[in-house]
Parts: C-alpha cells; sequence; structure tokens
C-alpha cells in the first residue's frame, strides 16, 4: 500500500504554526509575568499610600478620650435598597482590605475586617502574613514620636484574582486569534507555492521528445535556482539521447555491412558448383560471422558503460594489470609476442575494478592487434607526482600520426592499419571509462621511435 504523504503547504504550516504559537505564549508569559510585577507594585504603593492618609485623618482624633479603648469602623449596609449600592465583586474587594491603628501596644481603631487582637503588630514596612488560613500583604507605618502604629493590608487572594482575570483576557482573543493565523498561514504558503505548481505544470504537460527549457523569466528569485537546474538536467538528456541516437545510427550502419557480406555469402554458397568453391565460402562465412559477433561485443561494451554505476575503491593496479594480461596471454602467444610489465606492485588506485579492467583491457588489445607477429609490448607502471599512477602501455606497431591522435577517441573512426579488422570502437570505449574514473589518458610517440605509448593517469588511493 503506497504511502499517504502530506502536501508541502501543510508540511510547511506544521512547521511555522507551532513556532508562531510558541511565540505568542513566551510573549504572553512575559505579558503576564510583568502585569504581575506592575500589580504587584501598585497595590503596595496604594497600601502606604492608604496608611499615610489614615494616618493624616486621624492623627489629630487619636487624643480624643473615645479612643482610649479600641474602637470598630462600622461598614455601610449597601444591601437595604441603597440604589448606590455595590456589586458583589466590589463588595468582596471591599472585604478584602483592612487596617488597624495602635497607641503604643494599645489597639485603638480598627476595621471590621481587621485581624483579631491576638494578632501581634506586623513588622514595619511590606510584609506577608499568614492569619487564619489565608495569605494577607500587610504595611505598618511607626510614628515614632506619638508611639502611634498604622497598619493596613490586603488578601494576596485579590492580585492573585485580578492576575488570573488579565491572563483570561489574554488568553481569550488568543484563542480566536490563533485559528485565524493558522489559517492566514496556510493561505499565505498556498498562493506562495503557486509559482512551483506552474513549473511542475510545465514540466508534467510536455511530450516525452519535448526537451525545451522550461520558462524561468516568471520565478521568484528563490526559485531561479530550481529552474535552472531543471533546464541542466533537460540539457543534459538531450545530449545523452542525442548521443544514444548516433550511436544508434553508427550501430546499424556498423552492422550493414557484415550483414550485407553474410547475406552474399550465403548467396554464393548455393550457386557453388564444386567443393572446393564451397569450403573458401564457408572458410569466408566464419571469419564475416566472427567479425559480426566482436562488432556486437563491442556496442553492448560501450553501452554497458553509459549506465553501469560506478563504485570507486581502491584496487592494486599491478596485480589487476597483471591478470588481464595473463587473460590474453593465448592471443599473445598465438602472435609470438613479447609482452613486459615493470613497475611497483604496491601501486594503489582509487577506481571502479571492473571499468579499469576494461580499460586495461582494451588498451592491451589494441596494442596486440597492431603490432606485428614477434613484436614487443612493453607495460610500465611509474608515479606520476604525488596525487597519480601512471600506466603506460607501449607497442612496437605502426602508431598514430600526431594530427589523427584527438579524433582517434571517437566512435567507430579508424585510421592507420586499415588492413586490422575492427569497428573503431576500442579507444572510444577507453575515454568513455577515463572519464567516468576520473582518469587521464593520452597518446604519444615512444622513444624508440617507432608504434604508440598510452599513457593512463589514476587517482592515487591513500592508505590510511
Amino acid at each position: 500500500m503506497a504511502l499517504s504523504r502530506r502536501r508541502l503547504t501543510t508540511q510547511l504550516s506544521a512547521r511555522v504554526v507551532p513556532t508562531i504559537l510558541l511565540t505568542l505564549v513566551v510573549i504572553a508569559g512575559f505579558a503576564f509575568s510583568s502585569a504581575k510585577r506592575e500589580i504587584d507594585h501598585v497595590y503596595d504603593a496604594q497600601l502606604i499610600n492608604d496608611a499615610n492618609v489614615l494616618w493624616n485623618l486621624l492623627q489629630k482624633r487619636l487624643d480624643h478620650p473615645e479612643f482610649n479603648r479600641p474602637v470598630a469602623f462600622r461598614d455601610l449596609d449597601f444591601a437595604m435598597s441603597n440604589q448606590l449600592a455595590l456589586n458583589d465583586d466590589v463588595d468582596d474587594y471591599a472585604d478584602a482590605h483592612m487596617f488597624r491603628i495602635w497607641k503604643g501596644e494599645r489597639l485603638a481603631i480598627y476595621s471590621s475586617t481587621a485581624f483579631e487582637t491576638d494578632q501581634p503588630i506586623s513588622a514595619p514596612g511590606l510584609s506577608d502574613v499568614l492569619y487564619d488560613g489565608e495569605l494577607w500583604r500587610v504595611y505598618t507605618l511607626p510614628v515614632p514620636p506619638r508611639g502611634i502604629t498604622v497598619e493596613v493590608g490586603e488578601k494576596v487572594a485579590l492580585r492573585e484574582t485580578l492576575v488570573a482575570n488579565i491572563l483570561l483576557n489574554l488568553v481569550l482573543p488568543l484563542g480566536v486569534l490563533v485559528p485565524l493565523i493558522g489559517a492566514s498561514i496556510w493561505l499565505g504558503l498556498h498562493g506562495g507555492l503557486k509559482p512551483i505548481r506552474g513549473l511542475v505544470e510545465q514540466i508534467r504537460s510536455r511530450s516525452p521528445d519535448d526537451l525545451s527549457l522550461v520558462r524561468t523569466d516568471a520565478l521568484p528569485r528563490d526559485l531561479v535556482p530550481l529552474g535552472r537546474s531543471v533546464n541542466q538536467l533537460l540539457g543534459k538528456l538531450a545530449r545523452s539521447l542525442t548521443a544514444e541516437r548516433r550511436f544508434a545510427d553508427n550501430a546499424a550502419h556498423q552492422l550493414r555491412t557484415p550483414h550485407a557480406g553474410l547475406k552474399l555469402l550465403l548467396q554464393m554458397l548455393q550457386q557453388a558448383e564444386t567443393e572446393e568453391e564451397r569450403d573458401e565460402i564457408i572458410a569466408n562465412l566464419v571469419r564475416s560471422n566472427d567479425k559480426a559477433l566482436r562488432l556486437i561485443e563491442q556496442l553492448l561494451r560501450a553501452g554497458r558503460i553509459l549506465h553501469q554505476p560506478v563504485e570507486m575503491r581502491e584496487v592494486a593496479l599491478h596485480d589487476l594489470t597483471a591478470s588481464v594480461l595473463a587473460d590474453l596471454g593465448p592471443r599473445i602467444s598465438q602472435k609470438r609476442q613479447e609482452v613486459t610489465l615493470d613497475g611497483p606492485d604496491t601501486a594503489m588506485v582509487r577506481a571502479d575494478e571492473p571499468l579499469l579492467r576494461l580499460l586495461i583491457e582494451n588498451l592491451v588489445e589494441n596494442a596486440v592487434k597492431y603490432t606485428p607477429d614477434d613484436g614487443r609490448i612493453a607495460v610500465e607502471i611509474t608515479e606520476a607526482g604525488e596525487s597519480r599512477w601512471c600506466l603506460a602501455i607501449t607497442d612496437s606497431g605502426p602508431g598514430i600520426a600526431p594530427k589523427d591522435r584527438h579524433v582517434v577517441f571517437q566512435r567507430f573512426h579508424r585510421v592507420g592499419a586499415p588492413k586490422q579488422e575492427g569497428a573503431g570502437l576500442g579507444l572510444s570505449i577507453v575515454a568513455d571509462i577515463a572519464l567516468r574514473i576520473s582518469a587521464r589518458i593520452s597518446l604519444h610517440t615512444p622513444t624508440s621511435g617507432q608504434g604508440l605509448r598510452a599513457d593512463v593517469l589514476l587517482p592515487r588511493a591513500h592508505i590510511r
């Protein structure tokens, strides 16, 4: 079953929305903390102000004889048909406050909501007092010359309720704002991805043979590299298909010649009158068939190189070359050629081993093919700087003129030695392999002045 895949808009929204939500939560947290701190400051300042107001209002009356005993201030009853009566919340707010005024150690005036007399005077200044299971914030104002102490307090729960209301007023708008933000982000991303959908539609609506470049002039600046990369890929595909078509056309042309020769020989075999003629025609048929088989084999090799995956690893160059020479031993012995291999057996290169083997095999086969009987072929491995090894294959054949060396790596191109059978694919295969394994190949005239030397520079393997 195919795995379901989310749309790009949904994926981007899933990344952006949580970030925005986290930002809103952090902002709300800072706002809540700041509001709580400011509320504490304001309410503490109000307590200090209330204490000073009480002192200034009552400082003269405290000398009156009626304050020789504790006097309680009574609250007005706002519930008895008073049109100015406070609502329940404000009434609760009033009940959360208290004050006490002391003359020395004696309580003189107190509110109906004040602490009991057994509750000692709080420490001067601001302090937190736990009374009857509730936490109070108390400000104590001592007046030393008169021996008077003014004590004003309010329940901490009052502040907490106010802070909770502020938090609620923050959360409710966010609850409405967050879905709107999420929808706006989704719509914005959906519209912002429209150029990508247009690019996809350009590519999807094309026919298989249409490899023309896509338009990038209408793409946003951030998508221009994507459009250019697509165009580069299309260009590579166009060049690859052109090369494949050219290769197929050339291969068909090359195969047509041996096929026509076989057909002609078969017709001649039908018309042969003597046994000697039949034997000679059959021998020619065998040779033509062998030539066609070699051509087909080289065509398959060339096609395989284009699509074979490359696996670069450390390869022992001396051992691999010796193995190739051993495999070609029967053909070398048949021509009675002398082949030597020189160089350090510790030479390690970085390459794809099957492709490197095919490269060496094609170069040695060419050397064997064009070197006359009883000729000499020298294979040598030398260092070429700190980063490369050089594999040099020198034959004693007719060689290639300098003016033709740059074209012999093209497919089906043959120069010199016209009597030698071949399709002109050996060196083109070598060139293709060298390109894929980051090797460099060049052709030179040997120091003896006769034959051809092929130098292959291979990346050195770094052994740790």
